[in-house]
């Protein structure tokens, strides 16, 4: 009998935890919600005041406004130039900087030198800096480079910045790979890279998700540096966002703004959908050693 009042106690435990979670689910997701049904909205139903309502009469013309309009300085182009060049941006920084860390990783642990430890501090705190505090020089290294002002110079930028971030993950799930394998492999002559691309990267999935969603993450959301060390034809996603936005004149197009604004997260969001349940096990997979 005291099993049984223990299954309902237990059970009815369970109904109002996952009640709670439900109400912080919905509180949390309410913002999405109200940006996706004012994109469907007309701005005379705007006006109306009801951002909770679904759209009486349905329609996708916000979504055509803000793919084909925005605003950088006095020139109005579409939205849609600005989103491949996050693309250009994003794929070649996330590339090379997966590439780099996981490299460092592979030496800092595999093939130990002199001094590692201290390498590895300093790249760690290189994760640690604020984003002002290298807008200055990083201009004077662009601008010496010949490349401020283009895609490629913001492809250096987040390859930098993100390089200390990549190492740390790689870093911390070689350093729970067997010594053994890599020993087997040189007695075997097996040559530094070729350890590397036929021992360690094919076993490297978990983390390699785990660096790419972080990277792509951090690379399209960002703002500063895009503001920073872009202009113009190459500007990323976010400056053509906050253009749209705020260089507006006349009536405020808040179902444009909306439709915008989920173009822009519509990249980070397939992401996590797609491999968010990999970018846990990734990280736990480095978490525990032996």
């Amino acid at each position: 009998m005291s099993a049984a009042a223990g299954a309902r106690g237990l059970s009815l435990g369970r109904i109002v935890l996952y009640a709670i979670l439900g109400l912080f689910a919905i509180f949390y997701m309410l913002p999405l919600f109200v940006m996706i049904v004012t994109s469907f909205k007309s701005l005379d139903e705007i006006r109306l005041g009801d951002m909770l309502g679904l759209p009486q009469q349905p329609t996708a013309d916000a979504w055509f406004a803000a793919w084909q309009t925005s605003c950088i300085g006095l020139t109005c182009e579409g939205l849609k130039g600005y989103f491949w060049n996050s693309i250009k941006m994003v794929v070649p920084a996330v590339f090379i900087s997966t590439i780099l860390g996981s490299l460092n990783g592979y030496v800092l642990t595999k093939w130990r030198f002199p001094g590692h430890r201290w390498v590895f501090a300093l790249m760690l705190f290189g994760c640690f800096i604020p984003f002002q505090s290298v807008l200055v020089p990083m201009a004077l290294i662009l601008g010496k480079l010949g490349i401020a002002g283009t895609t490629a110079g913001l492809v250096l930028v987040h390859v930098v910045y993100g390089l200390g971030f990549t190492t740390l993950f790689f870093r911390n799930y070689y350093e729970a790979f067997p010594n053994e394998l890599i020993r087997a492999a040189q007695i075997d002559g097996a040559s530094f890279f070729q350890i590397f691309r036929r021992i360690m990267l094919p076993s490297s999935g978990p983390i390699i998700v785990v660096t790419v969603i972080f990277q792509f993450t951090n690379i399209w959301n960002d703002f500063l540096f895009g503001a920073s060390f872009a202009s113009g034809d190459s500007a990323p996603m976010t400056v053509a966002l906050n253009n749209l936005v705020n260089t507006s004149t006349g009536v405020r197009e808040y179902n444009v703004y909306m439709a915008a604004a989920i173009i822009a997260a519509l990249p980070t969001l397939l992401v996590y959908i797609i491999s968010g349940r990999y970018f846990v096990r990734g990280l736990m997979a480095g978490a525990v050693k032996g």
